[in-house]
């Protein structure tokens, strides 16, 4: 137990609580039996510093109440009531004090869950953006929750659209659009309409998917448990390009740059 200001101050409260009950009935005014309050210390002493703290603050409590009993009988000693209501008290404040702090500890640990998920799941976010596969994750709506560096260059995907977690068709949409994909433009709606069903379906068959930057991404969907995919973009484009015309092998490594999507920015500046 850390004897901080939190930890003493509920068993200080208790006892000036009880302090001051005593001079206000002894001195002012007949005083009702304070044990509800001494409960509600306890409770505030449980929650904010652990079982330990409510602890002392529940013995201080039922003490108080022992001698403030005493203080208002005619006759020495205590009667079966008087035992009685101490030890209602006694329960009560102890049963507080272990329910209180049972919470406040289960609070504590959940809140440290959530820091440890969130800092783990922000350095993958990191760790995604330095790879050049493409991915996104959608969740069980097909919404983007998360869509990494390299898929937002290969498609000039702007952060504020990325970080606006688009649907997937409207990502489609996107690529329509900017004309991202090596496809005449009869074909596009059926490619789209296409995509989205799969999408849907879960289907993990990889296809190849042309850029019109020359570039070539092999295109996975994974199914997730909770009914989101994974969306991933691998560039394969030296395992593909292989088998085009040899005659066109410089235009395609003029389009492909360095390899390491070095057209796209050009491209996106001349726009």
């Amino acid at each position: 137990m850390r004897f901080d200001w939190r930890t003493i101050s509920g068993p200080a409260l208790t006892a000036a609580a009880a302090l001051t009950a005593f001079l206000v009935d002894r001195y002012v005014i007949a005083m009702p039996n304070p044990a509800p309050l001494f409960v509600c210390i306890v409770a505030l002493a449980a929650s904010a510093s652990g079982i330990t703290s409510g602890l002392i603050s529940a013995v201080i409590a039922v003490a108080s109440s022992a001698l403030f009993f005493l203080d208002h009988r005619a006759m020495p000693g205590y009667d079966a009531s008087d035992v009685s209501r101490m030890l209602m008290l006694a329960a009560t404040a102890a049963g507080t004090a272990l329910i209180t702090g049972l919470l406040r500890q289960k609070w504590i640990d959940a809140f440290a869950a959530d820091q440890q998920h969130h800092a783990t799941a922000t350095r993958l976010a990191a760790a995604l953006d330095q790879v050049e596969i493409g991915i996104v994750l959608l969740d069980a709506d097909t919404r983007a929750e998360f869509i990494n560096r390299a898929f937002r260059e290969y498609f000039a995907l702007s952060d504020a659209q990325a970080d606006a977690k688009p649907p997937f068709i409207a990502l489609m949409y996107h690529g329509r659009d900017t004309g991202a994909w090596e496809l005449p433009e009869d074909e596009m709606g059926a490619f789209i309409a296409e995509r989205t069903e799969k999408m849907r379906a879960g289907d993990s068959t990889p296809i190849n998917i042309n850029l019109a930057d020359g570039l070539v991404l092999r295109f996975s969907c994974t199914a997730l448990p909770d009914g989101g995919r994974m969306l991933s973009y691998t560039p394969v484009t030296d395992l593909v390009r292989y088998t085009d015309d040899p005659d066109k092998a410089d235009y395609y490594r003029s389009l492909r740059g360095d390899g390491k999507r070095a057209l796209a920015p050009h491209l996106r500046a001349a726009e």
